[in-house]
């Protein structure tokens, strides 16, 4: 039995949640849920967390973070099998997960040292020659840290290291599906040195989230990753809150007559199935011009049947379940629907067990929602196009718009896709699915707004202060 964390203790609330695991439905452990008394809790720790971590150095911060980066090394096998155990993410992904973690952290570590300000030439206007000004960044205070499922700890690392670098305190609420990572990660930042007041880490329900933790006017900063639903949720019922929210999309690649199949062929691999499509930037649709529309379509339903399924425990395998019956229930709809209106599956369509087949779909139209709305399965929808600029306000047609990839050897495309295509990310001759983790990564339209990569989510959590001297 797992205790969640509010001021430096593990507390045991003696109401509990289930954490099971996706691939065989067992119980992996039971979690303790916070009731509306320990949210109160914890924002009151918060309070005083807000208080030390201000007046912590940049080098102490620096230092607290360099350190968890450490631990989470020691430790790097019992995260990726817990995050397997919890998520259903195949080994090898989680631990790339991990890989990836431990540099969103030394990132967010040296992101603290750098933290600084600017001064403002007041001599550039012609009544102020005499005047001197700078401006610094200090913290907002406390930031609500809002985690899914499908990045239990590396998501939760790219909120929890830039609000600590910026010298806030965090409350966390991680997926009630994968708590137990996030509750490893606080068991390490306290081990690193991190104030006790300064991480508050809850499981508990959306609604008690929305009515005692969004709501709270003592909560500064909230930086949500989830659905589009949810994140419309949060910033009706935030308040004068700064709010940063990366709300999913249908992301899109192209495909012209100048690419590299092969190389395309096996970044879509990844990016349409890498763990059953339960990604942000999942690549859900793929244009493809119609001169290699026939091979590129031979050659992905030939590599997504040789696809190994089975339990993500064991190395070989590249397909793990989903998260849960209700998302396999909803992907096998979609799908079905998507015949009904013409739509042919090429691959895939059905579960095996609580697993689904990477599935890859032609003869869709722009109103399935097998295409226009997000699958967060895998499927692939493939689609062939003549004209690029037609492709790229196909791709555009979406009111997502997270990020998109392109492959060409033409730099007249790529350039017209740069301008045009209305996504937070570009990747040319690659899947939308690539991130890195100090990159500015963020959405336009309905995937949201603000942006992450310890650098730019620092920024977000701190506010500007002006002081101005009259010499």
């Amino acid at each position: 039995m797992k205790k969640i964390l509010i001021g430096g203790k593990w507390v045991d609330t003696n109401t509990y949640l289930d954490v099971i695991n996706p691939y065989t439905g067992d119980l992996i452990e039971k979690v303790s849920k916070a009731s509306p008394e320990n949210l109160k809790e914890a924002v009151e720790s918060a309070v005083k967390g807000s208080k030390i971590m201000r007046n912590l150095t940049r080098y102490r911060r620096y230092e607290i973070l360099s350190k968890a980066a450490e631990i989470m090394l020691e430790r790097k096998d019992e995260l990726a099998r817990t995050i397997t155990l919890e998520s259903g993410k195949p080994l090898a992904f989680s631990k790339g997960e991990v890989s990836r973690a431990y540099e969103t952290i030394v990132l967010s570590a040296e992101e603290a040292k750098r933290l600084g300000g600017e001064v403002i030439p007041f001599d550039a206007a012609p009544t102020s020659s005499d005047k001197y000004c700078f401006y610094i960044r200090v913290p907002v205070g406390i930031v609500l840290a809002i985690t899914p499922f499908n990045f239990p700890l590396n998501l939760v690392c790219h909120k929890l290291g830039p609000a600590i670098a910026a010298g806030n305190s965090v409350i966390h609420k991680p997926a009630s599906k994968t708590p137990l990572t996030a509750l490893i990660l606080g068991e390490i930042l306290l081990e690193a040195g991190l104030p006790k007041e300064a991480l508050n880490i809850v499981i508990c329900s959306a609604e008690d989230a929305e009515n005692h933790l969004v709501k709270n006017p003592l909560i500064r900063k909230i930086s949500f990753t989830g659905s589009k639903i949810i994140g419309e949720r949060i910033a009706l019922n935030a308040g004068l809150k700064k709010l940063s929210m990366e709300l999913g999309s249908n992301s899109g690649v192209i495909i012209d007559e100048t690419a590299d199949i092969n190389k395309a062929v096996a970044a879509v691999r990844v990016g349409a199935f890498g763990y059953s499509g339960q990604v942000c930037i999942h690549c859900q649709r793929a244009y493809v011009h119609e001169s290699l529309y026939d091979e590129f379509k031979n050659k992905i339903v030939d590599i997504a049947k040789k696809l190994v399924l089975g339990d993500p425990l064991h190395p070989e395998t590249d397909i793990g379940p989903m998260i849960d019956e209700r998302e396999i229930i909803r992907v096998k709809s979609w799908l079905d629907e998507a015949e009904k209106q013409g739509a042919k599956i090429l691959c895939g369509g059905e579960r095996e067990g609580f697993i689904f087949k990477p599935t890859i779909i032609e003869n869709v139209t722009e109103e399935m929602r097998i295409v226009k709305d997000e699958t967060f399965g895998p499927t692939l929808a493939l689609i062939k196009f003549k004209d690029f600029n037609d492709a790229v306000n196909k791709l555009n047609n979406s009111s997502y718009g997270l990020q998109a990839g392109v492959f060409t050897e033409n730099l007249r495309n790529a350039y017209h896709a740069i301008e045009t295509l209305d996504v937070g990310g570009i990747m040319i001759n690659d899947v939308p699915t690539f991130r890195i983790d100090l990159m500015p990564y963020g959405g336009l339209k309905d995937s949201g707004f603000g942006r992450e990569g310890p650098r730019y989510a620092v920024e977000e959590m701190t506010e500007i202060k002006c002081v101005r001297f009259h010499l």
